[in-house]
């Protein structure tokens, strides 16, 4: 594949609740390799968006499509097998085991070892070194050994993300990966986000400007459940519709 080779398409996503019109005919391109962002105020429709994608929620009308393969009906745990992975789908679910625990359990499983991931711990070398690997690239190992719970919250998100990767995503949906990180605990995450594979196709939702623009070489930006502009970060930067909608013209501009 190629960067020009499209990986995930939504085609004229719909989705409503009663008489509101969530998700408004969407259709949205990812390519290989993407680092995209998608971006809008409160209410704009990027969660229902991203459940729609992850297969959290049922469309109203329109189809996705994952690697030119129809996923529209697919549940969310098939999609992940395909390789669209959600860091929100896995949040806080191993709270009660180490970094190192978790991570040998996913990648056992993804593997095809199922329940004999304690048995792969010392036994399947290429899980060892893959955990490892993993723990290395998504600064965990100084807290390999602590539960998951007592953990700085910066050091958890970090986890989720490694998680995520250990499922071998085609593409990455980083949901909001710095909210509720402080400040202090926003460099590492960062830099981490920045150097993630660049075969992963990356969609980041996110609300802090400084890493959207930071990150992305294209932003999409929804508005009342419709894509007002795509762009690259330049273009949006410029853009006079976003900055009325969105960005604003003040002091706390981004743009």
């Amino acid at each position: 594949m190629n960067s020009s080779t499209v990986v995930l398409q939504t085609h004229g996503l719909v989705k409503r609740f009663g008489g509101i019109t969530a998700t408004d005919h969407v259709n949205l391109s990812i390519n290989q390799g993407a680092r995209h962002a998608l971006i809008g105020p409160n209410g704009a429709g990027k969660t229902t968006l991203i459940n729609l994608i992850t297969g959290v929620l049922p469309q109203s009308e329109g189809r996705i499509t994952l690697e030119g393969a129809d996923i529209t009906d697919l549940a969310p745990h098939q999609r992940v097998s395909r390789g669209l992975v959600r860091t929100f789908q896995i949040n806080q679910l191993f709270s009660g085991m180490t970094p190192l625990e978790t991570l040998v359990m996913v990648v056992s499983q993804h593997r095809g070892l199922g329940s004999r991931w304690w048995q792969a711990l010392g036994q399947d070398k290429a899980v060892v070194e893959r955990c490892g690997q993993l723990l290395e690239q998504f600064r965990l190992t100084d807290v390999m050994h602590q539960r998951t719970e007592q953990m700085p919250y910066g050091k958890r998100r970090l986890l989720e993300m490694a998680i995520a990767l250990a499922c071998e995503p085609r593409v990455l949906l980083l949901d909001e990966p710095v909210a509720g990180v402080p400040a202090g605990e926003r460099e590492e995450l960062l830099h981490t986000v920045s150097a993630l594979p660049v075969d992963v196709s990356v969609v980041l939702i996110e609300h802090d400007m400084d890493l959207v623009f930071e990150f992305a070489k294209r932003i999409t930006v929804l508005v009342n459940g419709a894509v007002l502009t795509e762009g690259t970060p330049a273009e949006i930067a410029q853009d006079p519709q976003v900055k009325a909608v969105y960005l604003g013209h003040g002091e706390g501009a981004h743009v």
